[in-house]
């Protein structure tokens, strides 16, 4: 009974990107006007330069003497046009399953009961998250990254970004065998969301590399993060890294950590990502087991105290 109530539930509208860095995304539309566009005050953001700022909007249209709904989809500032069905369209009433197509990408109209947004809740975290840590998988990250930089220039508001790497990871998993190389990866998944704040984002970016970024973060306390994360890890007990069953051998764990800023560093995220890995080789080059910025400051510089770790 209790699953044939969660069947019987309205089905609610909402759109699912078929392609692109929201792929597998499910958005409801939630208000009697919903517009699609590039514009930052896009109900439903699409960052793609062939995306108009206004491309489309979706109206629900209720018939209070029919007792009915409708979704209808106009076509607003986009030259290029939105396509509905692989048919170019002005405005077109929306049914389930309808493909519209805005900018290089690809949305589908549904309506969806409790089951099929639980679903795709589930398929969207599949999509989103790395399967070891549960950490956002590396294209995932650059989509948050994005935003965050797109919205960080509209707010004149600082970000850092950081890339880490396990040191002599090759020697773990050589001398402990790979299962045990994935759950040290595991688990320093967990210090490094454990040292962040509510906000924050982090990544695995495949094989041992992580990265994150902080948000209203200047250089010197992204610098101070970094090194918050490197101190958890280095002092961290990896339970799996024992010798021998029995023995209580203490294995030492490191990361090296490049931090690159913005917007000093740069305002495009490729380029602060760059930056932040050239910071990480220079660390690892100057010895492993240490911080590095893409551009120094003075040991008085970093002395700023980074907001507290998320409770």
């Amino acid at each position: 009974m209790k699953m044939q109530n969660r069947l019987e539930r309205d089905a609610r509208p909402a759109l699912t990107f078929l392609t692109g860095e929201m792929l597998a995304v499910p958005i409801p539309l939630e208000r009697e006007e919903v517009v699609l566009g590039r514009a930052m005050e896009a109900d439903v953001r699409i960052n793609d330069v062939s995306v108009a700022r206004r491309h489309a909007r979706i109206n629900t249209i209720f018939d209070s003497a029919k007792n009915t709904t409708e979704y209808v989809l106009t076509n607003l500032d986009s030259g290029k046009g939105t396509i509905l069905n692989n048919r170019k369209i002005i405005q077109e009433v929306l049914r389930g399953g309808d493909k519209i197509i805005v900018g290089e990408h690809i949305l589908r109209f549904d309506l969806l009961d409790e089951i099929d947004r639980e679903y795709q809740q589930r398929i969207r975290r599949l999509v989103a998250h790395d399967d070891l840590t549960g950490l956002l998988s590396s294209r995932s990250f650059f989509s948050e990254l994005r935003r965050e930089t797109a919205q960080a220039k509209q707010d004149n508001r600082p970000f850092c970004v950081l890339m880490m790497d396990v040191d002599f990871f090759k020697n773990i998993n050589d001398i402990f065998g790979h299962l045990k190389g994935s759950n040290v990866l595991e688990e320093i998944g967990f210090c490094i969301t454990f040292c962040l704040r509510n906000g924050d984002v982090a990544a695995r970016f495949g094989g041992e590399e992580f990265a994150a970024f902080l948000l209203d973060a200047e250089l010197r306390q992204g610098l101070v993060a970094a090194e918050r994360i490197r101190t958890e890890i280095e002092n961290y007990q990896f339970k799996s890294l024992c010798r021998k069953q029995g023995v209580a051998e203490r294995q030492t764990v490191t990361v090296s950590i490049g931090v690159a800023a913005f917007p000093n560093d740069s305002k495009d995220p490729f380029e602060l990502i760059e930056m932040a890995d050239s910071a990480l080789y220079r660390a690892k080059r100057a010895g492993r087991n240490q911080v590095c910025a893409f551009k120094d400051l003075a040991f008085e510089e970093t002395n700023k105290p980074f907001p507290s770790r998320r409770t």
